[in-house]
């Protein structure tokens, strides 16, 4: 212990953020995750305000031999953003957003959240492909893939990177890009947190809003049947500009009624738009309906009140071969079990740009047209945990033979049984290699692992 509080002082002479030690104030709030059910003590927080304090950071561990995990938005529902007495590396303090309109880029240091680079962005009537809750950081969510509203026309968010700046596990400042360390910009686009700590990342931006037209309808739960065969249907004629997904949930007004829901986004011209949706408004009739003109900005802060910060999580997702009649049934009979109001069955659509994209041209294997589903258990009480944990389990497991063999390593669980093969499958065996050249000891294990050779 004598060790660390003398190499802590030390660091702390030139350090411009914060090390906190679990005696001091702010050391509780900033332990804590999103997902409650990730209840983990580092024996030392930093947070950092600038890549200097990222490299003094990386560099204080590996003298004390302290096992790290790194924290953007803190999102990451299987907890890889936080340690037990090890050191967590925080750059939520980390902000700063530079646009540069004319060439339509962004530059965004690794603790900005979405919401914070929509705002700046849309500004100029530019976007980027985005998480779907606002909350959400852009660093993980970009290095893992990134699913958004835009991912059919523009792609995943790690299809519009550009270039970014890394930590590397010796210290070192790293830029990567097209152009410059090649091998290490192909890995970190799906690879995760694998490679280094994202300072900063610069992103290809596109015009967007700030209207567009994007919301919801709802239906009523017995008509949940239909209603995932209608968005099957009609996912295999969507334009790029367009993405939907299907949501089981319970209504929040009271009532706890089951709903089926259809949350559409369409990023094109208003007319277009208004009569691609039309359908989709149409249909049943959606006993609510809000689906229409919003500001993109909006659109990704549309689901924040669903997925409250403290609410304890267990999620397990993947592809399916096809969203068949019988899939179908087997979901919503599913979610007629639910034991929580806050859980949710999605169904994610695949399609467009992202899907067009090789699979061996990044890291992420994300790359077909087709549907994900996404089992999200969330409950509040921790005597529920063991109900909702199985409730979880056993849905999937009802889903297993339509599921195809690929998973969106942004949503495994942290039991999941050989992840990164699940994650990367062929990509694997390249993303070892430089896994090995540029972390040949692993000093960034807290994530869906890839073993050095």
């Amino acid at each position: 212990m004598s060790a660390l509080v003398e190499s802590v002082d030390l660091v702390a002479q030139s350090f411009t953020g914060r090390l906190l030690r679990p005696s001091d104030a702010g050391y509780d709030d900033l332990r804590r995750v999103h997902n409650g059910l990730v209840d983990k003590h580092p024996a030392l927080i930093a947070r950092c305000s600038g890549v200097a304090d990222l490299v003094d950071a990386v560099t204080l561990a590996r003298t004390l031999g302290l096992e790290i995990a790194v924290r953007g938005g803190g999102h990451n529902v299987a907890g890889h953003a936080t340690v037990n007495q090890g050191l967590l590396i925080d750059l939520s303090a980390m902000k700063g957003v530079h646009v540069d309109s004319r060439a339509q880029t962004v530059r965004a240091e690794g603790g900005v959240l979405w919401k914070e680079l929509n705002r700046e962005t849309q500004l100029h009537g530019l976007a980027t492909t985005g998480g779907v809750v606002g909350s959400t950081g852009i660093a993980g969510l970009t290095l893992g893939g990134g699913i958004g509203w835009l991912m059919p026309r523009y792609g995943l968010a790690l299809d519009n990177l550009r270039s970014a700046d890394l930590v590397t596990a010796d210290g070192r400042i790293v830029h990567a890009s097209e152009d410059d360390n090649p091998d290490l910009f192909w890995a970190i686009r799906g690879g995760g947190g694998n490679f280094g700590i994202a300072a900063s990342l610069e992103y290809s931006l596109h015009p967007v809003g700030p209207i567009i037209t994007g919301g919801a309808v709802v239906h009523p739960f017995g008509r949940a049947v239909d209603g995932l065969k209608f968005f099957r249907d009609t996912c295999a004629h969507l334009p790029d500009e367009m993405m939907l997904v299907a949501d089981l949930q319970t209504a929040h007004d009271g009532s706890n009624a089951r709903l089926a829901a259809i949350a559409a986004a369409h990023s094109g011209p208003l007319s277009e738009a208004e009569r691609a949706v039309r359908p989709i408004k149409a249909f049943g009739p959606p006993i609510m309906d809000a689906l229409g003109p919003i500001p993109y900005s909006t659109l990704n802060t549309m689901l924040d009140p669903a997925f409250p910060k403290g609410a304890r999580n267990y999620w397990k997702a993947q592809l399916l071969t096809d969203l068949s009649d019988d899939a179908i049934r087997t979901l919503v009979q599913a979610f007629e079990a639910c034991p929580s109001t806050m859980s949710h069955l999605i169904v994610e659509h695949l399609h467009g740009v992202a899907s067009r994209v090789p699979v061996d041209s990044t890291a992420c294997t994300l790359r077909m047209t087709g549907f994900n589903v996404v089992i999200i258990s969330q409950w509040t009480h921790a005597d529920d945990t063991e109900r909702n944990i199985a409730w979880a389990r056993e849905t999937f497991s009802s889903l297993t033979p339509y599921l195809a063999p690929t998973r969106y390593v942004n949503y495994l669980e942290g039991d999941a049984t050989e992840p990164a093969a699940a994650a990367y499958g062929p990509n694997l065996r390249r993303l070892r290699d430089v896994k090995t050249k540029w972390d040949p000891d692993n000093f960034f294990h807290k994530n869906v692992n890839i073993l050095p050779r």
